[in-house]
């Protein structure tokens, strides 16, 4: 799972094991230590019908509808986004670059543009 903050929007990407963990178990977290804190990000399953965030202390947590998740794991739905509160909320599968990177990308979704 991995995070993008730029501004007032928040985005996270999910591998294809992180889509299935999500949906199997219904949580994802991931920690990045800094001297003397954590910043913690995670992704919980809701029964709303909306994706939400909250920043309580150095966690963020983004909330997230079971019947989204089921979407991400049993389609080819991409993700889904909300634009309507303070922050732009955006939370996709995490696809294989085009260009080369040393990255691991083994576990990220094939992209859809490499059949064009």
């Amino acid at each position: 799972m991995k995070i993008r903050i730029k501004g007032n929007s928040l985005r996270y990407r999910l591998t294809k094991s992180d889509v299935a963990k999500l949906g199997s178990e219904g949580f994802l977290e991931e920690r990045s230590g800094f001297v003397g804190k954590t910043l913690v990000y995670a992704i919980e399953t809701i029964n709303g019908d909306v994706l939400s965030a909250d920043y309580i202390g150095d966690r963020i947590v983004l909330s997230i509808p079971k019947t989204m998740v089921d979407e991400l794991n049993n389609t080819e739905r991409v993700g889904f986004n909300d634009l309507n509160g303070p922050v732009s909320l955006l939370i996709e599968k995490d696809f294989t670059c085009l260009d080369n990177v040393e990255e691991d990308q083994s576990d990220n979704f094939p992209n859809p543009s490499l059949n064009k």
